[in-house]
């Protein structure tokens, strides 16, 4: 039964890096390389749409600009283009070499908006943390009804998944604060 103790930690593990990865895409007013990540680019020459980090190189060489510097200079245009329609609220321009793409600062209503899409990062991967507790724990209640452990066994696992469940939540929390509190920072 402990590997399935092992399993869950495993589980709630995939949803905290989840939750890293959708806060990461969060813009909080500083320049990062993550702030593009999602940006999809379809290259004309290449007949092909590719994540913009399969063409280009990201830099924050300051808090306030990103600089993207494709590769192959035939995309330039092409990678502007993407930045431009993936409305992230960034105003690219390039200057034939790289491009340039200014962060403007927040507004208060738009670190109100950010704060609130951070929050609902965190209640979703709360309820997918549930959802793992609530699996494991019918695993275990499944394994008593057939004899496989003990009601003894069966608290002091379903103790063991309430403590795993009760760690991620307060992790989900930490990193929720923190980024609320970068979004927040003016």
């Amino acid at each position: 039964m402990d590997d399935y103790i092992d399993a869950m930690k495993e589980d709630v593990e995939k949803a905290l890096e989840a939750l890293g990865a959708q806060l990461q895409t969060i813009r909080t007013g500083r320049a990062t390389p993550q702030l593009v990540d999602g940006v999809s680019v379809h290259v004309a020459s290449y007949g092909a749409t590719m994540p913009l980090n399969q063409l280009a190189t990201v830099q924050a060489p300051d808090a306030r600009l990103l600089t993207v510097t494709p590769w192959d200079k035939s995309t330039l245009a092409d990678v502007e283009r993407a930045i431009i329609s993936a409305d992230l609220g960034l105003n690219p321009s390039n200057d034939g070499v790289l491009i340039r793409v200014p962060v403007p600062a927040l507004t208060a209503d738009r670190r109100q908006e950010l704060v609130r899409q951070v929050k609902k990062f965190s209640e979703d991967i709360r309820i997918r943390v549930r959802h793992i507790r609530r699996e494991y724990n019918d695993i275990f209640k499944g394994a008593e009804d057939d004899g496989d452990i003990s009601e003894d066994d069966l608290h002091r696992l379903l103790a063991r998944v309430q403590e795993q469940t009760d760690t991620a939540v307060k992790r989900i929390e930490a990193a929720s604060d923190a980024k609320e509190a970068e979004v927040l920072e003016v």
